[in-house]
């Protein structure tokens, strides 16, 4: 309760002068929100922010569907002109932060299309929206807090702070939190401006991947070849090996190069499993997912970048059997995984070692490529075996 109090408090002493802000903190909660709605509502609302809150889809799209709508021949060549047009602000930002242009670029290019698709939302109505709704309410009441205080502090005016429904603002998309962490003014005129000031953008991005732990001239990680016969459920046993370690494996880039720094610790990436593009994928692809926390967005982030300097599409190719398990088939899959016998501890659908293993274990009783994915096929052969078994018992 007190921390809600002080974050009403300090909105209340935003939004209105202070004798205001301390009539409303001693009166109450509900003339507080009375009146923050008055002075928010005098600038726009949000009427559909709930809907889109309390109906999001769960949207099922296989990581090549999801860089097709990303990786655009359209977003390549606007990325290559981008990365020309400001390349001095990009060498600087590159020599302050560390990360190289094409990455800053991609993720610019994905989040907001260069700029020419911010949102329409007013940022401090959404998220008071949010707030009040008791939706997620500490989560958002603390961003709201945080875009009252942006604009407090000069870098917006409030009628100016757009961005999407859920609060994320600007040509790279940062929730007020993220921006008051990590944004920067890098043109120097006072204002850490990441919705007009392109530069302002970009090297706020590169601050927050720097502060996130990017490392300077290391890649994402590679397309790799994988020899007949290879163990999988070692491979997922793995934790934190390196190059080395996974060269010995038998593992190769694609392109027949060395791994330039063979020391680097490197994770197992199977998008769409074994038969389709495989991946080992070092630090600075999971700092990309500190800004979007899945591994499609990073591999979208990492090869938009790369495309954008003249890399190939991915040399392997993306098998027929690519549509993800929903959440209920994932429990499902799961449940069967059970009913064959394997042990999950608590089985309920995420993809641990113990999941990964059991799959493996049953990939091989049925003679399939035992690579650990959850496919749609895997899903109908458990279902199939556990109609054969429920027959033989009856």
């Amino acid at each position: 309760m007190m921390k809600r109090w002080k974050a009403e408090a300090l909105i209340a002493a935003l939004l209105l002068p202070p004798f205001a802000a301390a009539a409303l903190y001693a009166t109450g909660h509900a003339i507080f929100t009375s009146k923050l709605w008055a002075d928010l509502g005098a600038f726009g609302s949000n009427s559909d922010v709930l809907d889109k809150a309390r109906n999001q889809p769960e949207v099922l799209t296989s990581v090549e569907d999801y860089l097709k709508l990303r990786v655009t021949p359209t977003r390549i060549e606007t990325g290559r002109a981008k990365i020309a047009e400001l390349k001095t602000v990009l060498a600087d930002i590159e020599k302050q932060y560390g990360v190289p242009a094409e990455t800053l670029v991609a993720i610019w290019g994905i989040e907001s299309n260069f700029g020419k698709t911010m949102g329409d939302y007013n940022v401090p109505v959404s998220l008071a929206t949010l707030s009040e709704s008791g939706y997620r309410t500490d989560y958002f009441r603390e961003e709201l807090v945080a875009a009252l205080e942006i604009v407090r502090d000069g870098h917006i005016e409030k009628s100016q702070m757009v961005g999407s429904w859920a609060g994320a603002m600007g040509q790279t998309q940062f929730m007020p939190s993220s921006y008051k962490a990590y944004a920067v003014d890098y043109d120097g005129d006072g204002k850490k401006d990441i919705w007009n000031s392109v530069p302002d953008s970009l090297a706020s991005t590169a601050n927050f991947l720097k502060q996130k732990g990017w490392q300077r001239g290391s890649d994402w990680g590679y397309e790799v070849k994988i020899p007949a016969g290879f163990d999988f459920a070692k491979a997922w046993k793995k934790d934190g090996v390196t190059l080395r370690e996974w060269a010995k494996m038998g593992i190769t880039r694609i392109d027949g190069k060395p791994f330039p720094q063979p020391n680097e610790a490197a994770r197992f990436y199977l998008p769409s499993g074994g038969e389709g593009p495989v991946f080992l994928v070092l630090k600075n692809f999971d700092v990309i997912k500190r800004y979007n926390n899945a591994d499609s967005y990073a591999l979208a982030v990492a090869h938009l970048g790369d495309r954008m300097t003249g890399g190939s599409e991915f040399v392997a190719a993306w098998p027929a059997d690519v549509k993800p398990l929903s959440r209920a088939e994932r429990q499902e899959l799961a449940n069967l995984i059970v009913a064959q016998g394997f042990k999950l501890g608590k089985a309920n659908g995420r993809m641990t070692q113990n999941m990964r293993l059991a799959i493996i274990r049953f990939q091989k009783k049925e003679g399939l490529l035992a690579d650990g994915h959850p496919s749609q096929s895997l899903l109908q052969r458990l279902r199939s075996a556990g109609s054969v078994a429920s027959e033989q018992k009856t």
